[in-house]
């Protein structure tokens, strides 16, 4: 704890103790100087070092989108499952990545013919390819959770470009896409990560 910080508050504790004690006739002969405080100021977390949010700097030119308030909703959803899962920014830039090349963060469901096969969600995955029920990968977290696991599973992924740990995850068929949104991603992880 803070010292000046404690020494305010036992002085204000001391003062209120004698306070109570010396209530009345005797208060008049008790040394009551006012204890200087100094105020403290709320301290905030930092936010993440951009040299650990993208490593490598960004590769190519990159896209920007601006957000409404589900797609700002799913990139905290995000967030919260990266650090649930016990991993770090870096995680949530390259999950946050994967979801705005994916589905520009909008939780999607089936979209007919418009849809990649049964491709669903924030990360288009696809039941049919083991990624689990059409209720879980429509769900953030369990999607997100997904999503990482299989990160997990990639030896090296901290030391890759964004783009080829997104892509030995996901299996696109354009695997190069991911690059483009790496910016916009280390930007939301800075700007929510302690939020």
């Amino acid at each position: 704890m803070n010292s000046i910080f404690r020494k305010s508050m036992l002085g204000v504790a001391g003062l209120a103790f004698a306070g109570g004690v010396f209530a009345g006739p005797v208060a008049a002969h008790a040394d009551v100087t006012p204890v200087k405080t100094t105020p403290v100021a709320a301290v905030q977390a930092e936010k993440p070092d951009t040299g650990k949010l993208i490593p490598h700097g960004v590769q190519g030119s990159q896209s920007r989108i601006d957000l409404n308030d589900e797609q700002v909703a799913n990139t905290k959803a995000i967030i919260a499952a990266t650090k649930k899962a016990g991993m770090d920014e870096r995680a949530a830039v390259v999950s946050i990545a994967t979801a705005l090349q994916e589905s520009k963060l909008e939780n999607l469901g089936h979209l007919g013919d418009r849809n990649d096969h049964d491709s669903q969600g924030l990360f288009q995955q696809r039941p049919s390819s083991g990624w689990g029920t059409v209720e879980q990968i429509t769900d953030p977290e369990y999607s997100t959770t997904a999503f990482l696991k299989g990160l997990k599973q990639v030896d090296g992924w901290q030391d890759m470009p964004l783009t080829k740990a997104a892509q030995t995850v996901q299996v696109s068929a354009f695997p190069d896409h991911y690059a483009q949104w790496e910016q916009q991603a280390a930007d939301l992880v800075a700007k929510y990560w302690n939020s």
